[in-house]
């Protein structure tokens, strides 16, 4: 990925797992971002570490997306990213698979940015009570970070309007 430019939305997808606390211990979010438009196009909270999580993201993902062509997915190495049904699903929608440099953690940089936008402005560090009020609060979370939150790396125009703009010209 490195040296390509990203000049358009559905060109790339970033995706990453970070951990939510509840009063029971953690629970997962997986989160699928545009890194053009830096929208998330898919997230999914599970109990479990494993695939179900992220394929569900990415299932959420996929079916918003008018067209995959030329598409870029980008994650760590993660065993849940490297797993057979994970990227049998992506070959299937003919979604190129990219996968950063072991131990290099800027290699899916803006990927850990969300979650840190998340966590930090959107009070995702908390301790939930239980995975129902976690789920609810990135549900709220996600929507505010895509429709209400302006980036300055979008000339200060919102994730989902820069989102949306792109597709209505394609």
């Amino acid at each position: 990925m490195k040296g390509k430019p990203v000049v358009r939305s559905n060109q790339v997808w970033v995706s990453d797992i970070t951990y939510l606390r509840t009063r029971k211990g953690f629970i997962y979010l997986s989160l699928i971002t545009d890194v053009y438009s830096r929208k998330i196009v898919g997230w999914h909270v599970d109990v479990s570490l494993g695939v179900e999580g992220t394929l569900k993201a990415l299932k959420k993902a996929l079916g918003q997306c008018k067209s995959t062509e030329g598409l870029i997915h980008h994650s760590d190495r993660g065993i849940q990213y490297c797993c057979y049904l994970y990227t049998d699903l992506l070959k299937k929608h003919g979604v190129i698979i990219s996968m950063g440099e072991a131990g290099n953690c800027y290699d899916n940089a803006i990927a850990e940015r969300v979650n840190g936008i998340l966590k930090g402005e959107y009070m995702l560090d908390s301790t939930f009570r239980d995975h129902s009020q976690a789920e609810k609060s990135v549900k709220q979370a996600v929507h505010l970070y895509n429709y209400k939150r302006p980036h300055w790396s979008l000339n200060l125009k919102k994730p989902a309007d820069v989102y949306k703009q792109e597709n209505k010209a394609a």
